[in-house]
């Protein structure tokens, strides 16, 4: 056992030579002999923990017995109802701001209570102005760990002892210190081998030959052993012991620090042994309750460092989310925060601004390292480092408590940073990975620890090194607010462990954070309705499509067919729902953002705030692509028929051979092809939407406006920080854009260029007249549209003479109107047939069908099948022609006007029972067959594929690229299937549709 003596309140750079020994010899002590001043510690290895700590605490008991008699209810009642307050009303943990500099030259900088305390009489503030020490010739008569007493030395005895507890006698010169002096090569002994103070002071000097191989340490108060000879030692097992008595029986305030910065390598964590650096810290803190606390704060205990905010159930989510900070934040303003920072020694060494590369390993420039501290930007910074750089850089850690800065004028006042030690450990498990509730929230962090994994000696390299892979600042938005007030900040922090195996080739990743949150449950809440809201009536909505469904095609049953054609409805109404929703809130988010001064407002986090948002897109995404494939199968799948008026000329005409001129199959072809080419017209052009979004995000800059901080900027230098992306934000801003351009070229395309350039529907529906020809289209089995193009003319074959005087007296008025009824110009309409009119129809089309269905169907004796088409064609054309003529009185229609109720929810009241309905139709609904009269349906579908690339690639200029391409393929589909179709259901040759 060694014998551990009093040490002064110097620096812990003498505590652990001084605690560890008085005598390089190792020798056994007598402690029934030591000095009264020098009480007996047992100082014994790591399994002998236990003794040690139990002579703690007894010595502890030992030295405050005394003063704790008279005050132990007092203190203790005190004490209980300080807790007791603090939990119940969440104490605001502010201190005021005093630097070393604030001090007065009678005063010292307590590191302890991070404060100025008044020296005592016939004392000076110590060079470091860290603590205060008896004048020249005085020696510490005691001292309680903040404040000594000195007492003069007498004439026989006027020297003062190297640990400034006794007088002596020196052997030769004084140093301006009042301390005796050795020359060089020798070293100052004032005690003997038990530890008793001498009479006289002597110099002894070391033996430099073999096999001593001696030399003054750097103190001159001791032998070492020279370099030649490695010593085996640790950081650990070196001062951990001697700090932890040194700070519990003499109160050394450096070494008080020391041993709560080896709690701190230690990851803050503990368990029911006490025998670790927390667990040493922990049984001193519960010890010295009788010191009171410091700063008004329960948890720092007077002369020690606070580690912990106390590990009552609950109480990190009072501490972060029960009172806020007493100023509100504005966007762009600056966050203020300061750092006291220690070495490993326990010395305290400055007060320093936190920014740069402070708490930011990564290496950058310094104006996009201060962004990290503008209130209201998300910062992200990830690097990969090298150890041996680490190695280099820092051989020792540092150590930082962080607060923030809230003074205001002379009030200076400091608000700690509670921190949330993702490592941390109690009884083997780890604490701070779970519920708030269940966090242990602790103080003062370290970056780089390449010391405490020294296994052989201190300069040697270490076997392990901890580094902390990830720092994280958060601050929490009160809910509310409308002055940017916000809770306690949270400092988070990771650390990594690596073995050193390679350092010259080994790396390590890191990060640093700045984040913004706020409670997103009301406008998840809301969100939640109007999804409610709004479901419900898409499900109405959809019932009544449904219904429509089931008139148009007769059929009055419910089945499976009826349940899955509502599903199919239900997904795109659903579809609009999501999103609609989905774009008000990112354009919601993207207005109040970024436009609000002081902070009301925040954007949901990346990950578990944004995942809702995400799903609500994808969901959107997805149901609208079944409803635009269900679209593109309906118009694949068009029955439509061309009924050609055109009869064959008088006599005049006939040929050789005395029979009538055939009526020319070329308008036929014609129209066929014009139908063809307006199969895939729209309202916009797809291309030119494309390059005008991606002009605006890419060229004009409006991307950045989706980066997570507060400018609105479309401009950034390039030297400048460049936050990560609102996923939200960008989503927002990209529909936006794109509906936004859509719209435009809506407008242009239906106020300016069909009106004064080109109207591809009215002019197929005239193409229609001047052919004679009428086409009829069946979307469903009984309901579909009818273009009436029969010539006012009679004849269409003719030559270009009569073709031009026909269009003469047309436009004077000199013949009749185009309207199927006399005396009316409309040519379009909608159609709901009775279903013998569509048995009739599908009974001229049967042998076809069964020339296209299996051999076993098809009659041999039918013919040829280009002349079962050519028959079908003629009789199709004679039936439908006489249909229209009123020629058949079991198949007779009206015209009518349509219901304003009836156009708006898209049904029909009357249910053609003996007469089909014929609904005049100014609007040209014919073209919902067509991608043009589904605009609303393509641009949505357009808007959604090109967010969710973006969303997944982070690249608009990929997203634009894959729209295009989508574009195209589904423009070829509905092309080639639409003109197979075409050919099928009209009779028309497909080698003639061009």
């Amino acid at each position: 056992m060694l014998l551990i003596c009093r040490v002064t309140g110097d620096p812990l750079r003498r505590v652990p030579e001084r605690l560890i020994a008085c005598w390089p010899s190792l020798s056994v002590v007598n402690t029934m002999n030591a000095s009264p001043r020098c009480p007996p510690i047992i100082y014994t290895p790591p399994s002998g923990m236990y003794k040690l700590v139990k002579n703690l605490r007894m010595s502890s008991e030992v030295s405050f017995s005394t003063m704790a008699t008279g005050m132990l209810l007092v203190c203790g009642l005190a004490l209980f109802l300080t807790i007791k307050s603090n939990l119940l009303h969440s104490q605001q943990f502010t201190i005021s701001f005093q630097r070393p500099s604030d001090c007065s030259v009678e005063q010292f900088y307590d590191i302890s209570s991070q404060s100025c305390v008044k020296c005592g009489p016939n004392q000076s503030t110590s060079a470091t102005g860290l603590s205060c020490e008896c004048v020249t010739g005085f020696r510490v008569l005691a001292t309680n760990g903040a404040s000594i007493t000195c007492q003069q030395c007498p004439l026989e005895k006027p020297a003062v002892t190297e640990d400034g507890y006794g007088c002596i006698l020196c052997p030769g010169s004084l140093t301006e210190q009042g301390t005796c002096q050795c020359p060089s090569g020798s070293i100052l002994v004032e005690r003997d081998v038990q530890g008793n103070p001498l009479e006289e002071a002597r110099c002894e000097v070391c033996n430099g030959a073999e096999p001593a191989l001696s030399a003054p340490n750097s103190y001159g108060d001791r032998y070492q052993t020279q370099p030649s000879l490695p010593v085996q030692s640790a950081w650990f097992s070196t001062n951990l012991y001697s700090s932890a008595a040194a700070c519990l029986v003499y109160t050394n305030l450096t070494a008080c620090q020391a041993l709560g910065n080896m709690c701190v390598m230690n990851m803050h964590s503990f368990s029911s042994v006490a025998n670790d650096a927390c667990g040493l810290y922990n049984t001193i803190f519960r010890a010295t309750a009788a010191l009171g606390s410091t700063q008004d704060i329960s948890y720092w205990r007077a002369n020690l460092p606070w580690l912990y905010y106390g590990d009552q159930p609950g109480l990190a989510n009072r501490v972060l989310q029960t009172e806020p900070l007493p100023t509100g934040f504005s966007f762009k303003g600056h966050i203020n925060l300061v750092a006291a920072v220690y070495n490993t020694r326990g010395d305290f060494l400055q007060w320093e601004k936190v920014g740069g590369n402070n708490l930011q390993l990564c290496p950058d420039t310094a104006r996009r390292q201060e962004a990290a501290y503008t209130f209201g930007t998300a910062y992200q910074e990830t690097c990969v480092l090298s150890v041996a750089d680490l190695l280099r850089v820092y051989a020792e850690p540092l150590f930082y408590d962080v607060f923030v800065d809230l003074s205001r004028g002379e009030d200076r006042r400091l608000l700690p940073l509670p921190t949330r030690n993702l490592n941390q450990e109690y009884n083997r498990k780890f604490i701070n990975q779970g519920n708030l509730n269940d966090w242990y929230l602790s103080r003062r962090v370290l970056l780089v620890d390449t010391l405490s994994g020294r296994e052989k000696s201190l300069g040697s390299l270490p076997k392990v090194i901890r580094i902390a892979s990830s720092i994280r600042i958060g601050f929490q938005l009160v809910p509310g607010t409308q002055k940017g007030q916000v809770f306690p900040p949270l400092l988070s922090v990771t650390y990594s462990d690596v073995l050193i195996t390679a350092p010259n080739t080994q790396t390590v990743s890191v990060s640093f954070a700045v984040y913004y949150e706020m409670d997103q449950t009301e406008a998840h809440m809301k969100t939640d309705i109007a999804l409610g809201v709004l479901g419900g009536v898409s499900v109405l909505y959809s019932l009544v499509k449904t219904a429509s469904w089931k008139r148009r095609i007769g059929s009055p049953l419910i089945d499976i067919e009826t349940v899955l054609k509502f599903l199919l409805f239900y997904a795109g109404d659903l579809a609009n729902v999501f999103f609609f929703i989905t774009v008000g809130t990112g354009l919601y988010w993207l207005i109040f953002y970024k436009a609000q001064h002081f902070v009301s407002v925040l954007l949901p986090l990346p990950g578990l705030q944004e995942e809702r948002f995400i799903a609500y897109v994808g969901c959107a995404f997805a149901l609208k692509t079944v409803q635009f494939l269900h679209k593109l199968i309906q118009q694949l799948s068009v029955d439509i028929f061309f009924i050609d008026w055109e009869r064959p000329r008088g006599k005049a005409n006939k040929t050789i051979q005395g029979t009538p001129s055939p009526v020319s199959i070329w308008r036929t072809y014609f129209v066929a092809n014009e139908w063809n080419e307006i199969q895939t017209i729209r309202k916009i052009s797809p291309t030119f939407q494309i390059m005008a979004v991606l002009f605006l995000l890419e060229v004009v800059g409006f991307s950045s406006l989706a980066l997570r901080d507060p400018w609105s900027d479309l401009q950034r230098p390039p030297q400048s920080y460049a936050p990560p992306y609102s996923l939200t934000l960008r989503y927002g801003l990209a529909a936006t854009l794109w509906l936004c351009i859509g719209l435009l070229q809506i407008i242009f395309f239906t106020a300016f260029h069909e009106r004064f350039v080109e109207d591809k529907i009215c002019q197929f529906v005239d193409l229609c007249s001047i052919s004679n020809i009428s086409v009829l289209l069946l979307s469903h089995r009984c309901f579909g549209y009818y273009i009436h193009g029969r010539s006012v003319h009679g004849h269409a074959d003719t030559n270009m003479e009569e073709m031009n005087i026909n269009l003469k007296r047309e436009a004077e008025s000199l013949c009749g109107q185009r309207g199927l009824l006399p005396n009316t110009d409309t040519q379009t309409f909608q159609i709901s047939i009775t279903s013998r009119l569509r048995l009739q129809y599908d009974r001229i089309l049967e042998p076809l069908s069964r020339r296209n269905g299996p051999s076993r169907l098809v009659d041999a004796a039918s013919g040829h099948p280009f002349d079962q088409s050519t028959k079908a064609y003629h009789t199709m054309n004679r039936f439908l022609g006489s249909v229209i003529d009123h020629a058949h009185r079991d198949m007779e229609y009206v015209v009518r006007d349509k219901l304003f109720f009836e156009r708006v929810i898209g049904m029909e009241f009357l249910e053609p029972m003996d007469k089909s309905i014929f609904y005049n139709d100014e609007s040209h609904s014919f073209s919902d067959v067509l991608f043009y009269g589904n605009e609303a349906t393509l641009l949505i579908f357009d808007t959604l594929f090109f967010c969710v690339v973006d969303l997944g690639a982070q690249s608009f200029i990929l997203a634009g690229v894959l729209t295009y391409v989508q574009q195209m393929i589904f423009r070829l589909i509905r092309n080639g299937i639409g003109r197979r179709n075409l050919a099928n259901k009209t009779l028309v040759d497909q080698r003639f549709l061009i």
